[in-house]
């Protein structure tokens, strides 16, 4: 992702550099600034073309001179000399008449000179890609780097100029200095040659800054080229770009309504639900790779037609680089068609597990959409997001969250409370008196809390004295079981409760313990409290009534035999 993401930054850095340099596309791209300075202005290009004329004839009279001197010279080391001089020299020479027939004609002659046959190359042809790009980007900086180079130009050829000048006033000097007739002979020998070079080195200053001052009176506010370039871009290349985005556009949006027609007709005639059919889930995927294929061949195809070869560059490279991306997500891919297929670890009308709680998968798609009914909530989850989850066949009676909104739950050790806000999130719960506890989804479900709403039992022990030894395992059990249920029924719990026992549990210390046991129904769940103190009261009352000692907590001091008091 990352590599695709770099391209795509460097398309649209590219985008916006062609976007800023098209309004310059109109100016000849070979002739510099002070060429056409000097094709606009009639008095420019004369003067510079007699000053090349003048510099052609000294330099032909310079090689004359030296060649003479290489013939008439004895010495190896001399004529070696000579000869670099004269080749020197006719370099020079062959540089003017260039920049004359370039001044002249007002263009570049070496745009017609023979070019040799290229050999083939894969990375040149691959390379040939980005050309097009390269060129909108330095056509962009084209004028930036000109005065840049325009300027480092001139403070080298003054510097030159100005050595050359000190050289030539040197050698004057000293010809008046000397007495020497043979001295004098030999400097007036190098005179011509540093004049020549102190006017060819002027020559190029001033076209340098003639180039420079052509360029700077070209210069516009940055808004005003902004908006001409804004203008010139969408008046054809933008153009040409919304076509071929809205032809890609058309192209998918054609497949999904082909798609739809499909769908509409193997229903109709096959009368079996889209969902359920293997063929559909099939024909699905076929449409959406065929979409994208015939998407993108258009787009390149009208990109074609509108010869713009940048545009057409860079949709190659950018789709390059989301094949590169889609190439190392292969294996993910493969596992998102087969569940799309719905022959995966994850198929739909299943059970799967996420975040903690169980899920209905309800449809699988590109979004797949989940459902839980406690939870009255549905998830709208990436495809991706299934990979490496497993779902299994579930049956009617399995509960899909230990509780709903509204139910009385106990958590852990603590009081119960009321469900009163319900996700896959968190769960709130308020106890009696208003005070509220909010549990992540994850934590509630591993407290184990129980659900009161349901069904709850009371459990409550109760201890007579040891002298109703006799009655304790039956006789009691059987009255203290009838007043309850009197008591319950006066009171309004009796349709409440489904189960009531009351039977002997153990000999403790110091009383005889009795179990009551009472299943109620979870609609008192909210009063649970509240019953389990009423069944204390009403064995307390039982016990009044019917003259049964209750016992409690008693200390027995042993003493040894024939011990004293």
């Amino acid at each position: 992702m990352q590599k695709a993401f770099i391209i795509l930054l460097c398309c649209i850095a590219l985008f916006f550099s062609s976007l800023f340099s098209r309004a310059e596309s109109s100016e000849p791209e070979k002739l510099s600034g002070a060429e056409r300075a000097l094709v606009e202005k009639p008095s420019g290009p004369v003067e510079m073309l007699a000053s090349l004329l003048e510099l052609q004839k000294n330099l032909k009279e310079q090689i004359q001179l030296s060649q003479k001197k290489l013939k008439a010279s004895t010495s190896e080391a001399e004529k070696a000399a000579l000869e670099k001089e004269i080749s020197g020299l006719d370099k020079q020479l062959s540089e003017s008449k260039n920049d004359f027939e370039r001044i002249a004609t007002g263009v570049e002659p070496t745009l017609f000179a023979e070019k040799k046959p290229q050999t083939f190359s894969w990375k040149e042809e691959m390379a040939s890609l980005l050309e097009p790009a390269i060129k909108e980007l330095k056509r962009f900086t084209m004028k930036a780097r000109q005065k840049t180079d325009l300027k480092d130009k001139i403070t080298e050829l003054e510097l030159l100029s100005a050595t050359a000048g000190q050289a030539v006033s040197h050698l004057q000097k000293t010809i008046e200095e000397t007495a020497e007739k043979q001295v004098q002979a030999q400097v007036k020998a190098l005179q011509p040659e540093w004049i020549n070079v102190e006017k060819r080195l002027r020559n190029k200053l001033e076209l340098s800054k003639s180039e420079l001052r052509q360029l700077e009176s070209q210069e516009v506010s940055f808004v005003e080229s902004s908006k001409d370039s804004l203008r010139t871009f969408f008046r054809d290349r933008g153009f040409y770009l919304i076509l071929a985005v809205l032809t890609f556009v058309a192209i998918l949006l054609t497949f999904r309504l082909l798609y739809r027609v499909a769908t509409a007709l193997s229903i109709r005639f096959t009368k079996q639900p889209e969902e359920r059919s293997l063929q559909m889930r099939l024909l699905y995927i076929i449409f959406q790779v065929l979409s994208v294929i015939f998407a993108v061949v258009g787009l390149f195809f009208v990109l074609y037609l509108a010869e713009d070869w940048f545009l057409l560059s860079m949709a190659i490279i950018f789709f390059l680089g989301l094949a590169w991306t889609i190439r190392q997500g292969l294996p993910r891919l493969w596992q998102q068609g087969r569940l799309m297929l719905n022959i995966g670890s994850v198929r739909e009308n299943e059970r799967l597990i996420l975040h903690g709680v169980p899920w209905k998968v309800a449809s699988i798609n590109v979004f797949c959409k989940l459902v839980n009914p406690s939870l009255d909530a549905e998830l709208r989850v990436p495809i991706e997001n299934l990979i490496g989850l497993v779902s299994r066949p579930w049956h009617p009676e399995e509960p899909w969250f230990p509780c709903k909104k509204g139910d009385w739950v106990v958590v852990g050790g603590n009081a119960r409370g009321k469900v009163v806000s319900l996700s896959h999130e968190q769960v709130e719960l308020i106890e009696r008196g208003g005070r509220r506890i909010f549990y992540t989804t994850e934590a509630f479900l591993g407290a184990c809390p129980a659900n009161l709403s349901r069904n709850f039992r009371l459990r409550v022990i109760f201890g007579i004295s040891y002298n109703l030894q006799e009655k304790a395992t039956a006789e009691i059990p059987a009255m203290l079981k009838d007043y309850l249920n009197l008591r319950m029924e006066e009171e309004d719990y009796l349709d409440k409760c489904l189960s009531l026992q009351v039977e002997f549990m153990q000999a403790s210390a110091s009383s005889l313990d009795l179990l009551i046991l009472g299943d109620f129904d979870g609609r008192v769940a909210d009063i649970s409290k509240r019953i389990e103190r009423a069944i204390q009261k009403w064995c307390v009352e039982c016990c009044t009534k019917n003259n049964w000692e209750i016992p409690f907590p008693q200390l027995t001091v042993h003493r040894p035999a024939g011990g004293q008091g």
